[in-house]
């Protein structure tokens, strides 16, 4: 059995890949603090019941459900919750019309990597259990 089969183990998965990708484009708004016209980016918010939704196979409002290996995908798949760079509300604009603002890129750097360091101590901590579960009795530590 793969881990990727397990429900918690898939949504870790995804919740970390997500924290990836939210750090990717942080630190693209970093990199363009000083490119002007540049606005800066941000990923829609991780949802965790989408992703409880998903390891249910129910489907969410809207969106088709495949069932069975014969069904038709919906042009372009299904979205993936949580992917999709979006604008942000700039707090102050620049004269050249860069509205990125160092403190708040840090601000939202640093949630992510906190964030980060939970989903992963979390994952190890279930790899733990499943360790113990799995191990012969009567062996020692």
């Amino acid at each position: 059995m793969d881990l990727a089969d397990i429900p918690l183990f898939s949504m870790l998965k995804n919740r970390m890949g997500y924290l990836s990708e939210r750090q990717k484009v942080i630190s693209e708004n970093v990199a363009n603090a000083d490119t002007p016209g540049y606005a800066p980016h941000d990923l829609k918010p991780f949802s965790f019941q989408a992703e409880v939704q998903k390891a249910s196979g129910v489907a969410p409002a809207g969106v088709m459900a495949v069932t069975q290996p014969g069904h038709m995908q919906a042009p372009g798949g299904p979205p993936r919750p949580g992917v999709k760079a979006m604008k942000t509300k700039d707090s102050e604009t620049t004269l050249d019309g860069n509205s990125v603002v160092l403190e708040e890129e840090m601000m939202k750097m640093t949630d992510a990597r906190m964030n980060y360091d939970a989903a992963v101590g979390f994952y190890q901590k279930s790899l733990n259990m499943l360790r113990l579960a799995t191990r012969t009795p009567g062996r020692g530590a």
